[in-house]
C-alpha cells in the first residue's frame, strides 16, 4: 500500500526519462561511425525504462484515479501527456536503428510495428485533447504559457521522422506509399501547429521576462519540433525512390535540404539562446527538477538531424555537428539521469504520503525508570 501511495505523485512527466534515454541510443546510431552494441544497450535500458513507468502508470490509473484525473485538468500538467505517446515512438523507433543489433531485425520490427501504431494514435489524441482542455477547462493566460505546450503538437512530428523505417517492411505499392505519405501528413499537422505556437512563447518571453529557476530547461523543448522534423524530411526524402512516382521523390529530396538547412540554422540560433538562459538559472540557484530531461531528448532530434542533413548534403561540417551535439547529448543525459537517481533514492522526486489524517502524532514520553518510548 506504501508503494501505491508513493506512486500518486507519478505524473506523465516521467516519459521524458524514457525518451531522453531512447534518443542517446537513436541518436548515437544514425552517427557516420558508432558502437553498435552500446547503442542497443542504452535502447534496452530505454525499453526497460518503458515497461516499469507504463505499469507503474497502469497503478497510478487504478489507485489514484482522481489525482490522474487532475493531471488532466491541471494547466501545468495535461501536455505532459505528449510524452507517453512520444516515449511509445522513441523507443519503438530505437528499436530498428539501434535494438536490432541484439534482438534481430524481425523483432525489432513487430516491436516497432505495435509501439509506433500505439504511438502514433496516442500522438493524434493528445495534438486534439490537450488543446481543447486549454481551450475549454484550462483558459490559461499569455504569462502561463512556456515551451511545455509544445509536448502534445510535437508527438505527431515524432511519428513523421519514425515511420518511415517501417516503410520497406510493408508490400509493395499503395501500403508503402500510403504510410510515407501519410508520415509527410504528419509533417504538416505537427510543423503548422507548432508554427503557431511558437510566436505565443516568443511574446511570453519577452513580455514576460525569464521563464521560473525550475522550469528553464524547459526552453530546449523548443529544438524538438525542429530538429525533428530535419529528421522527418530527410527520412522521407530516403524512403520515396520507387515508392513515391516521380518526379515527387525528387522532389522530396530536394525538399529535405531546402527544408533542413534554415531550420537547422535556426536551431543553432534557439541552442545558444536556451543554454544562456540555463547558465543564468543555474548562477541564480536553480535545483534539479524532472524538467532537466528536457536537455536530451530535443537535443538529440538535432543530432539526427544533423546526421540526414550531411547524408543529403555530403558536407563534412553536419557531419562534425552531428557527434558535437552527440556528446552534448551525452553529457546532458548523464546529468539527468544521475540528478534522477539522486532524487528517487532520496525521495526528492516521489515524496512519501503524509500521515493519515487524524492519526495521533508519535510522542517520547519518558517513564519513571528513566526509559524513553
Amino acid at each position: 500500500m506504501v508503494t501505491t501511495a508513493r506512486l500518486r505523485h507519478l505524473g506523465p512527466n516521467w516519459y521524458a526519462a524514457v525518451m531522453g534515454t531512447a534518443i542517446v541510443g537513436s541518436a548515437g546510431a544514425a552517427l557516420p561511425s558508432h558502437l553498435p552494441h552500446l547503442c542497443a544497450a542504452l535502447w534496452a535500458l530505454s525499453l526497460l525504462l518503458l515497461l516499469t513507468l507504463l505499469a507503474a502508470r497502469a497503478l497510478h490509473w487504478t489507485h489514484h484515479r482522481d489525482q490522474a484525473r487532475q493531471h488532466l485538468l491541471d494547466p501545468a500538467t495535461a501536455p505532459f501527456h505528449g510524452c507517453t505517446a512520444m516515449a511509445l515512438l522513441a523507443v519503438g523507433g530505437g528499436a530498428l536503428s539501434a535494438g536490432r543489433y541484439w534482438i534481430g531485425t524481425r523483432a525489432a520490427v513487430a516491436l516497432d510495428t505495435v509501439l509506433f501504431s500505439a504511438g502514433t494514435a496516442l500522438g493524434l489524441a493528445a495534438a486534439v485533447a490537450v488543446p481543447y482542455l486549454m481551450v475549454t477547462r484550462h483558459r490559461p493566460t499569455l504569462a502561463d504559457a512556456t515551451p511545455v505546450w509544445l509536448l502534445p503538437l510535437v508527438a505527431p512530428m515524432v511519428s513523421a521522422a519514425l515511420g518511415p523505417a517501417l516503410v520497406p517492411h510493408l508490400p509493395p505499392g499503395q501500403p508503402r506509399e500510403t504510410l510515407l505519405l501519410g508520415c509527410l501528413a504528419l509533417f504538416g499537422l505537427s510543423l503548422l501547429a507548432t508554427l503557431l505556437m511558437l510566436p505565443l512563447l516568443l511574446a511570453r518571453l519577452l513580455l514576460h521576462g525569464p521563464l521560473p529557476l525550475a522550469l528553464t530547461p524547459a526552453l530546449f523543448l523548443v529544438l524538438g519540433p525542429l530538429g525533428q522534423s530535419t529528421t522527418a524530411t530527410g527520412a522521407i526524402a530516403d524512403l520515396a525512390p520507387g515508392v513515391v512516382p516521380a518526379p515527387y521523390d525528387r522532389g522530396l529530396a530536394v525538399f529535405a535540404v531546402l527544408y533542413g538547412v534554415p531550420v537547422m540554422g535556426f536551431a543553432m540560433l534557439w541552442l545558444a539562446f536556451a543554454a544562456a538562459q540555463l547558465v543564468r538559472a543555474r548562477r541564480r540557484g536553480m535545483p534539479f527538477a524532472p524538467t532537466w530531461w528536457g536537455l536530451t531528448f530535443p537535443v538529440g532530434t538535432c543530432v539526427t538531424g544533423a546526421a540526414s542533413l550531411a547524408r543529403h548534403t555530403g558536407l563534412a561540417g553536419y557531419a562534425g555537428l552531428a557527434v558535437g551535439l552527440y556528446a552534448l547529448l551525452l553529457i546532458a543525459w548523464a546529468v539527468a539521469a544521475t540528478g534522477t537517481v539522486r532524487g528517487l533514492l532520496s525521495g526528492v522526486l516521489l515524496p512519501a504520503p503524509p500521515p493519515a489524517r487524524g492519526a495521533p502524532p508519535a510522542a517520547r514520553v519518558r517513564t519513571r525508570s528513566g526509559a524513553v518510548r
